[in-house]
């Protein structure tokens, strides 16, 4: 399984429609941490990341807040809230410095009926990214807490993974509450879990984040099935 869509909106446009798309853009530049689009805001726009990465959050009143997705180059973000009407129905934070083009919501809804590919390739997406959603759910039902952070672990690995020195260091830079909010549990039993693969050295914690040490060993803590 992987951890966001395999092929970005913008790979899945034929050419004279991604320029078309281009063209309508105005390039935006933000800072790494800064909010992109912010949950529950109302809509204006769409986003077209160019570089970087981004991380899609949702918090609940309690503070419980889930990582939902990580978009990079090529992918769209807040197409939903424009063709709904609705609010922003979450939060998205550069990771590291992110460009990107912004469209206008009612430019972008031209754009849709203007060019039936684009609409068509959007559906795709939408789509493909309602059937990864629905598989997690059906895989993180089978799996305990254990199982469900270490195979979020090794996607993140494949996904925002470099080698150091002490192994690879996961560069998405998420929060123990974003972890746990992507496996379903509380902060304190995934802050439990960490404790505890540190103590055994398969991952260390610092100032630069996350280190896989032993990425073999969350490997056999996954069935295989399930990777």
């Amino acid at each position: 399984m992987r951890f966001e869509d395999g092929v970005p909106f913008v790979v899945r446009l034929e050419a004279e429609d991604r320029q078309a798309l281009f063209e309508s853009g105005t390039p935006l530049v933000f800072p790494a941490r800064q909010v992109l689009l912010r949950e529950h805001e109302p809509t204006a726009h769409v986003l077209i990341l160019l570089s970087g990465w981004t991380k899609v959050t949702s918090a609940a009143a309690n503070g419980y807040e889930a990582l939902l997705a990580l978009r990079g180059p090529g992918d769209i973000i807040g197409e939903g809230a424009v063709l709904s009407g609705r609010p922003r129905g979450a939060t998205v934070t550069a990771l590291k410095r992110v460009e990107a083009l912004a469209v206008d919501a009612a430019r972008f809804s031209g754009l849709l009926a203007e060019r039936p590919g684009i609409s068509r390739k959007l559906l795709a997406l939408t789509s493909d990214r309602m059937r990864d959603s629905d598989r997690r759910r059906v895989q993180y039902a089978a799996l305990n807490v254990q199982e469900r952070l270490a195979l979020l672990l090794l996607e993140l690995i494949d996904s925002h993974g470099e080698d150091s020195e002490e192994g690879v260091q996961l560069t998405a830079g998420l929060t123990q509450s974003e972890l746990a909010g992507s496996v379903g549990a509380s902060r304190e039993a995934v802050a439990r879990l960490l404790k505890g693969l540190r103590e055994r050295g398969i991952v260390r914690t610092g100032r630069r984040g996350l280190v896989v040490v032993r990425p073999d060993v969350l490997r056999k803590m996954v069935r295989p099935e399930n990777r």
